[in-house]
């Protein structure tokens, strides 16, 4: 590591409330503790999994980077939504594993309608810490849909 390089450090905490219910504090200024909890039969299910929140992680992280990407080249899209697949499967030790996340996004516009959309959409996932660093050990597919359903982005681990 270079010594030009700048180190960003943040904490998050937990405390366990009953069972499998946690509260994530994030130490955030402004920011609301969040309820985590395991679903059924562990838990409760009376808020988001781990898993789920890795999910959700992955999905606004790629959201959030094209969105950057895109107002870098000075666009106003539209509402960008996202949805966030991920598989749970064993592992060779029949332990549950994140086996793979798919994510897909769509734009309101059609790719036509963005100016600059070729030039960003091949650098938009360059900027997504989230994704970059979970893909080091599970599989993250990713797709831009604009709005007329044509698949504009495709890319695999």
């Amino acid at each position: 590591m270079s010594e030009a390089t700048t180190l960003t450090t943040f904490s998050v905490h937990l405390e366990q409330l009953e069972g499998y219910q946690f509260k994530a504090s994030f130490e955030q200024p402004g920011v609301a503790d969040l309820l985590l909890d395991e679903p059924g039969p562990l838990g409760a299910g009376e808020g988001p999994s781990a898993s789920r929140l890795l999910a959700v992680a992955v999905g606004n992280c790629m959201t959030a980077s094209l969105l950057f990407c895109l107002h870098k080249f000075k666009q106003e899209p539209a509402t960008l939504h996202a949805a966030v697949t991920a598989v749970l499967a064993p592992n060779e030790q029949g332990h549950q594993r994140i086996g793979g996340i798919d994510v897909v996004i769509r734009l309101q516009e059609t790719a036509e309608q963005v100016a600059r959309f070729c030039d960003c959409i091949q650098q938009f996932e360059n900027y997504c810490v989230v994704t970059e660093s979970v893909r080091q050990g599970i599989p993250v597919h990713v797709k831009v849909v604009d709005g007329d359903g044509n698949d504009v982005y495709t890319a695999e681990t």
